[in-house]
């Protein structure tokens, strides 16, 4: 099967524990401290590969977990770091925030790289936290959590040329005749059910062609095919639109098909179009003048041909070629920038909850409680010596915390007490 979307969570590695150690040497009874920092942890990367075809790798695994650090060890030694997470994409592969649809990065060339979730930072190791009057710190900070979201991906081929038309109208055979491809080919509709990509090679010339699956009445409301394939003609440069001239009213099917491009996409109207007249070696076209007219009435070049004999193929390959030497290559999407208010260094916001409980809120604050070891008297005597630096403390008590009352910040959870001040 063809799977063109997916939905999966990815998550960098934690942060490395830095560690709490002292040196211990025959001739130093007293060695100062030498805990070590933990590593970094791995990230998730996005690699865009040739060799990908389709968004299956991701059917059945959703989720993407790179390698956490490593802890720190004594005589100062950093733990290693996490490996990275390296995951396969195909070339044109769409990422976006998965709830808000906030667009990340369009993957648009093979060897394209994208770093989707980075791995947190180590936790200090004891020796950072020794001072003049600290000499022996048993504080060590654990690593900080790696980045963590849901994606949605999603496939939207890079070809230059697309073929359109009704189903039946001669796309695959025209596609296995002028490359290497191998679509599946039979009298009947909807015999391609797949986008299928051939690599086309006239007169010097190399373009990728791409057989978009059969359009139907009301296509672009999701009939039939619909929605699962128009988005893989929105990247290409030009549209090859095959009629079937042995159908009973071919410029009937060519407006229909335009009209469904239209009410997808009306940028896709304005995009340079080729008209192929197909199958007429089935018998002579008896509206030959009149669909040239209407064709030309468009400003648009149209090409006889039979798909299967191989008729005129050659003279539209010529002119194909030659279309696009004129055209710019496609853009990729530019990423969306996420919108972030501005951060002003502010006092964090004291709430009283309950009588004798207290919530502390500020994401500084509740970061650095995170990190450390609240359970150990030293880390604790330091987180003190912080928040009374910032005027928690003071802030407490104007507000009429007790000893003993219950003050929450982040995670933790402890009793209030002016013993460490």
């Amino acid at each position: 099967m063809f799977f063109d979307e997916a939905k999966i969570y990815v998550k960098g590695g934690d942060g490395g524990t830095g560690i709490v150690s002292f040196r211990r040497e025959k001739y130093v009874p007293h060695g100062g401290p030498d805990g070590g920092d933990g590593g970094k942890g791995g990230d998730v990367i996005f690699l865009a590969d040739d060799g990908e075809s389709t968004l299956g790798t991701f059917r059945y695994r959703k989720h993407f977990k790179a390698e956490n650090g490593k802890s720190g060890e004594s005589a100062k030694r950093r733990g290693a770091n996490g490996e990275n997470l390296v995951v396969k994409v195909p070339v044109g592969t769409i990422v976006r925030e998965a709830e808000t649809k906030r667009l990340i990065a369009d993957l648009s060339y093979s060897g394209q790289e994208l770093v989707v979730a980075r791995g947190g930072t180590g936790g200090l190791g004891n020796i950072h936290f020794s001072t003049s009057t600290r000499q022996a710190p048993r504080i060590a900070q654990r690593g900080k959590m790696g980045e963590e979201l849901w994606l949605h991906l999603e496939l939207k081929l890079i070809a230059d040329v697309g073929l359109v038309g009704y189903p039946n109208a001669g796309k695959s055979t025209l596609l296995s005749r002028i490359s290497n491809a191998k679509p599946k080919v039979a009298d009947y509709p909807f015999t391609t059910v797949v986008p299928n990509l051939g690599v086309v090679e006239s007169l010097g010339e190399t373009f990728v062609v791409a057989d978009i699956p059969g359009l139907i009445d009301g296509a672009h409301s999701g009939a039939g095919l619909g929605h699962d394939f128009l988005k893989h003609i929105e990247r290409t440069r030009l549209l090859v639109h095959l009629v079937d001239v042995s159908q009973e009213n071919p410029i009937a099917a060519y407006r229909q098909i335009n009209q469904e491009l239209e009410l997808y996409s009306p940028e896709l109207a304005t995009r340079p179009q080729i008209v192929v007249a197909n199958k007429i070696d089935t018998g002579l076209l008896d509206a030959k003048e009149e669909l040239s007219a209407a064709i030309k009435a468009d400003g648009r070049e149209l090409y006889f041909i039979s798909a299967i004999s191989g008729q005129g193929v050659d003279e539209l390959l010529r002119g194909i070629g030659g279309l696009l030497s004129q055209l710019p290559p496609p853009q990729p999407l530019e990423p969306e920038e996420e919108e972030t208010a501005i951060i002003r260094e502010e006092k964090p916001q004291i709430i009283s909850e309950a009588p004798g409980l207290w919530r502390v809120a500020g994401k500084n604050i509740e970061e650095l409680i995170a990190r450390l070891n609240v359970y150990d008297d030293d880390a604790l005597r330091y987180f003190y010596r912080i928040i009374k630096s910032q005027g928690i403390i003071e802030e407490l008590r104007r507000r009429g915390v007790s000893e003993g009352e219950t003050v929450v910040i982040g995670e933790v959870e402890f009793e209030y007490t002016d013993r460490f001040i």
